[in-house]
């Protein structure tokens, strides 16, 4: 084999070693991230926010449910979930068995795109694509997720505003539902200033809606939707995020203009394409702090 040969040989190793990785070993290796986010009056005691998102949740992923579970012993004071909890009609089950003691809890939630509709087989370079239209799958049942949550308690943010308690305050909370299918009717209008903390919803962060929360004076803005970019690239980051956002804010936490805005790499992956590299699937504590 002459050098050439021997070069693409090494090539299609080092690639199907990679896949190989990300595919059996990376989107099951599950982490906790944590932030501590300067938002709090002076002296006030720090609040604990758990931020959940893209469970992409099938049947059979046991292990997903497991660790899910056990971050109810974190204690956070709230539960926040931004969405794509499910993808396979018969996931609300392993859905609700994962945050079963996560309900217990004060909680908030909006949905993203695969709450409503099941998976498509579609080609991965098409999200380099800006003008890729959506391609909307089986019907999910996301009326009978969306009533197991409020039974539990939990508020529904979808196009919506409330304030709850959680951790002996008051939270001032709104959301819309998911703008990467124009399914978002934000109801404007000032966030709270009594309340102690006021946090904005969307499965999308796209940046629209963010300039319109950050505009009402939410303090804390929490997304997913991103998976991350899932396919980073070491010393680049993210090559896509699948919305308007820029790539290097495709996770993690950042400012949005006054606001704090945290993106979640989230818990999952589309079920056609189950790889992850250089991007783990994550869960997050947010600890808010005084400023």
């Amino acid at each position: 084999m002459g050098p050439l040969g021997k070069i693409v040989l090494g090539a299609a190793v080092v690639g199907a070693g990679a896949l190989a990785y990300g595919t059996l070993i990376e989107r099951n290796w599950f982490t906790l991230r944590r932030y501590d986010v300067p938002l709090l009056a002076p002296e006030a005691e720090p609040l604990r926010v758990l931020h959940v998102s893209d469970l992409h949740l099938t049947p059979r992923q046991l292990r997903k449910q497991r660790w899910v579970r056990e971050l109810a012993g974190l204690d956070p004071d709230l539960v926040v979930v931004t969405g794509d909890n499910m993808a396979h009609p018969d996931a609300v089950p392993g859905v609700l068995a994962a945050y079963e003691p996560l309900l217990e809890l004060p909680g908030a939630f909006v949905f993203g795109s695969n709450d409503y509709s099941g998976p498509v087989l579609k080609n991965p370079f098409g999200y380099f694509r800006d003008d890729r239209d959506y391609e909307h799958g089986v019907a999910l049942p996301f009326e009978d997720l969306r009533a197991a949550f409020l039974e539990a308690g939990w508020v529904d943010l979808n196009n919506s505003r409330a304030t709850l308690k959680a951790g002996g305050r008051v939270v001032d909370l709104a959301g819309v539902d998911d703008p990467h299918i124009d399914l978002d009717a934000y109801p404007a209008g000032p966030a709270d200033p009594t309340a102690a903390v006021r946090i904005a919803l969307s499965h999308a962060p796209e940046p629209r809606i963010l300039d319109a929360f950050a505009a009402d004076g939410f303090d804390l803005l929490l997304a997913g939707h991103t998976h991350g970019g899932q396919v980073r690239v070491p010393g680049v980051g993210a090559l896509v995020t699948n919305c308007g956002l820029d790539r290097k804010l495709a996770r993690g936490l950042h400012r949005w203009d006054r606001s704090w805005l945290h993106v979640s790499a989230g818990l999952g992956t589309h079920p056609t394409a189950p790889v992850r590299f250089a991007c783990r699937p994550e869960a997050t504590l947010l600890t808010l702090i005084p400023r």
